[in-house]
């Protein structure tokens, strides 16, 4: 993404067509190499880790990461590794992450017991967070006990058992308490310092680890700060296909138009418009379109009539074949050459690509003949739209009428949830049928919104003989949430309605 992000300013800000690698690489080296980049802007920390636009901000790409960062509010590098290290099971069932907010918003109440052990954990507000800290702590507390020392006991802290690792234990033990006691420190607390030792060494995360992960969290949302459509084009290109609606859902929710697929516009990696509010869907993303396939386009057009795409002479139609015409055209992609010899997308679809013409006899032939089918079915169009490209047609499903109606009763889309009010819209995408412990049936629905919100609810007592849910259609529904458990539903039924 980073490279992907690079190679779109380049383009656009810098006038190079092509970027090679060296060009990009001149680039990071110039901005983004860790020895120049600017760690301390917080403008980054706070547009992108503050107000969580997350979109492909490594290590930020799950729900409760993001959530702890927004609270966490991160200003340093530091307190991005100390929230990436925090963000795992081990500190998350201790509750490091509550109390480490709580810290880090009140340092004024954080007490020290020794001023080395304030030099050392002030970084992470008094907290143990990283495997070094225990080292260097046990090095400057204990009585002559080397760094090496301090270092064997962060290695030895996380293994367990007795034998020659646990002797060098004991041993580096009565330096740490001798050493403190020397320091002002009373036994029953450098006992206590130990003990948070080895519980620390349960989920302590290593330093340098952390921090070189982090550091390539802040470069993405470097990227994502100063050049936001650069960096959006580039998160859509490098999503992978299970992702991809959700990454267009993301984009959309930025406030960035989505053009759709265009056999004149659309290129091979996402394109941004001029006026830099548009990204372009690109031809890569059509499932069952070939590079070659793609080749045959991109060098041949553009393409005025659909005879000028059908019958051309510098084409190779053994590359650009009857199912490459197939998918372009219930893609959408060739919308722009149905022309008012059509009755409809299916008719153009039928005469252009099922019954695949060989010359443009055959192709007027074909128009006369299949001028009957007119066009798909609504619900044939979205689920080809979504099989083919993973963008949604929010804008077909959410007529302005349904919309307005929504607006005048102040009803939001599930991503500006109102917990008070309760009500909101939806549209499911996806069912999957769940059983609770005791064999009940349950539905997790999987529903999306036009802020580019992408949720589930979970419908309790269901009974999938008499509860029916149409996907891919608009509902408003009264819901329950939870901070931990998220959206549900007592009854389908009772609760939700579908609108139209």
């Amino acid at each position: 993404m980073i490279d992907g992000a690079i190679r779109h300013i380049l383009k656009r800000h810098h006038d190079m067509q092509e970027p090679a690698f060296v060009d990009v690489k001149e680039y990071y080296d110039k901005h983004l190499d860790p020895d120049v980049i600017d760690l301390t802007n917080q403008d980054v920390y706070e547009n992108i880790f503050h107000n969580g636009k997350w979109a492909g901000v490594f290590q930020f790409t799950e729900k409760g990461a993001q959530a702890f960062c927004k609270r966490a509010k991160p200003t340093s590098i530091i307190d991005i590794s100390a929230i990436t290290s925090i963000f795992r099971p081990g500190p998350l069932s201790a509750k490091v992450d509550d109390e480490y907010v709580d810290a880090k918003e009140n340092p004024q109440y954080i007490k020290y017991i020794h001023p080395i052990i304030e030099e050392i954990t002030q970084e992470t507000y008094g907290f143990l967070i990283f495997q070094e800290q225990i080292a260097i702590l046990a090095h400057k507390l204990g009585k002559n006990l080397s760094i090496d020392e301090g270092n064997k006991l962060r290695k030895l802290l996380t293994k367990k058992g007795t034998g020659k690792g646990h002797e060098d234990k004991m041993k580096i033990y009565a330096k740490f308490i001798e050493g403190c006691v020397e320091k002002g420190i009373r036994h029953d607390v450098a006992q206590s310092i130990w003990d948070k030792f080895e519980y620390f060494s349960g989920y302590g995360f290593n330093k340098s680890h952390a921090v070189s992960y982090s550091m390539l969290s802040y470069q993405c949302a470097w990227l994502a700060y100063h050049y936001p459509v650069e960096w959006m084009a580039a998160f859509l290109d490098k999503e992978p296909e299970s992702r991809k609606e959700k990454a267009i859902n993301i984009a959309k929710g930025f406030g960035f138009n989505i053009k759709k697929l265009d056999i004149n516009t659309s290129g091979r990696v996402w394109e941004i418009s001029e006026d830099g509010h548009t990204l372009i869907q690109p031809l890569t993303s059509i499932k069952g379109l070939g590079d070659a396939a793609i080749d045959q386009i991109l060098n041949n057009r553009p393409f005025d009539t659909v005879e000028n795409f059908l019958f051309n002479e510098d084409i190779t139609y053994s590359k650009l074949n009857k199912k490459a015409v197939d998918v372009l055209v219930r893609s959408g992609a060739m919308n722009g050459l149905v022309d008012t010899r059509f009755s409809g997308l299916k008719h153009f679809w039928s005469a252009v690509a099922v019954d695949r013409p060989r010359k443009n006899k055959q192709l007027e032939d074909n128009i006369e003949l299949y001028r009957p089918e007119g066009d798909f079915e609504e619900e044939e169009l979205i689920q080809y739209t979504v099989e083919l490209t993973g963008v949604f047609p929010m804008g077909e499903v959410m007529n302005r009428g349904i919309r307005q109606k929504l607006e005048d009763k102040f009803i939001p889309p599930i991503g500006e949830f109102d917990p008070e009010l309760q009500l909101t819209w939806f549209i499911p995408r996806k069912i999957l049928p769940r059983k609770t412990k005791h064999n009940k049936e349950y539905w997790v629905v999987e529903v999306i919104d036009d802020t580019g919100h992408t949720t589930s609810i979970k419908c309790w007592g269901v009974n999938s003989n008499r509860d029916i849910l149409f996907l891919n259609r608009p509902y408003m529904a009264k819901l329950d949430y939870h901070p931990t458990w998220g959206y549900s539903t007592r009854s389908i039924r009772h609760n939700f309605r579908l609108l139209s």
